[in-house]
């Protein structure tokens, strides 16, 4: 069935974020705003500087390095697999991230992939790091990286 505008369906009318895939237009379970997933984003990335800047002071990485030009190459790189993995790994036991949680942002299956949910997290998770599947989006402002993964972002 087409609507007056031509070209797309009544089912597709866009009315809210979220609301193509069955999700209410606020409060728990609904789409959060960009603003909210970006500071969640933050949290999680300086949790992982933390803990990459924490591992090359105990030694852990980078022995043998010094000067500021070497140094800091080293703990963005590692910040970036330990963001990965903690990302993985957090989202597949529980849905969220402790970033994430701080804001009450959750990771939601939507039904569009049958993959197990280590295989939606990790590909999300990957593709996330990647930046540029992130920063295109759709109407429900789920980025190439939830599209991909089958998952949207909701509010806890």
């Amino acid at each position: 069935m087409s609507d007056d505008r031509g070209g797309g369906t009544a089912e597709d009318d866009f009315r809210y974020r979220g609301n193509r895939l069955g999700l209410p237009e606020s409060g728990s379970g609904s789409v959060p705003g960009v603003g909210r997933r970006l500071a969640g984003l933050a949290l999680d990335w300086a949790l992982a500087l933390l803990l990459a800047w924490a591992a090359y002071r105990a030694g852990l990485i980078g022995s043998g390095l010094s000067g500021e030009a070497e140094v800091a190459p080293l703990i963005s790189n590692t910040a970036l697999v330990v963001y990965a993995a903690t990302s993985i790994v957090s989202l597949t036991l529980f849905g969220t991230s402790v970033g994430r949680r701080m804001v009450g942002v959750a990771i939601t299956a939507t039904g569009e992939r049958s993959w197990p949910w280590f295989v939606s997290m990790t590909v999300r998770t990957l593709l996330l790091c990647l930046v540029v599947p992130a920063v295109v989006y759709d109407r429900d402002t789920r980025g190439l990286h939830d599209r991909a993964a089958g998952t949207v972002a909701t509010r806890l």
